[in-house]
């Protein structure tokens, strides 16, 4: 009976075994697939890292269990190399953002979730700007790339955000995505430089998200460095979609139609990501002298959004970081979708994250040097 029972086991673990080979092989084909066309490989790239640790489980499982069939997972995780690349990283030596390297030049991206921080408490809203902002300007960087940064024209020193940087950094550029009652309340993406800067421009996304690519060019001495940033759609959960993610988990009865509801956001920014994707590329393709792609992608480093748009540029994290590099804290535990992605005409001298708890993403600082 004993041994009827261990064979049955057997097979089950073999049935799972296979079920995750072929899921695991499927995300491997996420880079290739634009989400416009294929928008369910999407929700496959969240998987990947889940389904590796999964696949290191079940090969240690069939090594004790039978050697021979250990090598099943072994091969399929293999194949997975380039997704393993891009996922983790495993450099041993640990930042020091107190000392900036001779000869470069320091850039710091961050969504800074409209400035206002991650509290409810109006009193605390109001500091945590001043606060966010010293966090950046005691780091000293010479580049500063901010998404979700709001400011208002109208309202006077209490929502002034440009001129909580632009004493120390004069030159900048504003994209102004979203722009309510004449410059009331506005929205977007900037960049601030400590070099001046000789030209800039926009390029909108369509559709009913208000998002753009922008870029600025910057006179570093003799070298002209162009600098892009940009925001792609996020999920746009909201207070309302976390809540009925929790009746998911407990199993509510409106399970159901919260999943339906979850699902419909999702499938509409993975479409739309994929089209944002393809206008990213086109513009930094174009470009003919040492550029930096940063910024919050909202996906994930195995997605078709991340390879279209990094092609042969570097991962500043994936040079000298460490681990999976978590960058957004809330959803899941390993969600990397904030980059910064210098082309191959710099040296990447440091990378580092810095979770001021002031932002529900990281600042992400690097320490670049011109070839």
């Amino acid at each position: 009976m004993a041994h009827v029972f261990r064979h049955i086991i057997r097979n089950i673990f073999l049935f799972l075994t296979i079920l995750a080979c072929i899921v695991y092989l499927l995300t491997l084909l996420v880079p290739f697939l634009n989400p416009q066309n294929w928008w369910l490989v999407g929700f496959l790239g969240l998987t990947f890292p889940y389904l590796f640790f999964l696949l290191v489980f079940i090969f240690f499982f069939w090594l004790i269990a039978k050697p021979k069939l250990s090598l099943l997972p072994l091969l399929v995780v293999a194949l997975g190399y380039k997704q393993i690349g891009v996922t983790f990283a495993a450099n041993f030596s640990p930042a020091n953002l107190s000392k900036k390297p001779a000869k470069t030049f320091r850039i710091v991206s961050w969504n800074v979730a409209n400035m206002y921080g991650l509290s409810n408490n109006e009193e605390i809203k109001k500091h945590n700007r001043m606060e966010l902002a010293q966090s950046v300007l005691d780091l000293r960087p010479d580049i500063i790339c901010l998404q979700e940064f709001n400011h208002s024209f109208t309202r006077g020193e209490s929502a002034d955000n440009i001129g909580l940087f632009s004493g120390k950094y004069p030159y900048y550029f504003y994209s102004e995505d979203y722009n309510k009652d004449h410059g009331f309340y506005t929205s977007g993406s900037i960049v601030f430089s400590k070099y001046p800067l000789v030209d800039s421009g926009k390029t909108g996304f369509p559709g009913k998200f208000s998002g753009s690519l922008i870029y600025v060019d910057a006179k570093v001495g003799n070298d002209t460095l162009r600098i892009f940033t940009t925001h792609l759609q996020s999920f746009g959960f909201n207070t309302a979609d976390y809540a009925e993610m929790n009746k998911i988990k407990e199993r509510d009865d409106e399970a159901i139609d919260a999943s339906k509801n979850i699902f419909i956001k999702m499938k509409a920014a993975f479409t739309n990501r994929g089209l944002q994707a393809a206008i990213v590329r086109r513009q930094t393709d174009s470009v003919g002298y040492p550029s930096i792609i940063c910024g919050d992608f909202n996906d994930v480093p195995t997605s078709y959004t991340y390879f279209r748009i990094r092609n042969t540029r570097q991962d500043a994290f994936l040079k000298t970081g460490t681990g999976v590099g978590k960058t957004y804290s809330t959803l899941a535990p390993m969600l990397r979708i904030d980059y910064i992605l210098p082309d191959t005409n710099f040296t990447v001298k440091q990378f580092d994250m810095v979770d001021e708890n002031l932002s529900d993403h990281v600042m992400l600082v690097s320490d670049l040097q011109l070839k």
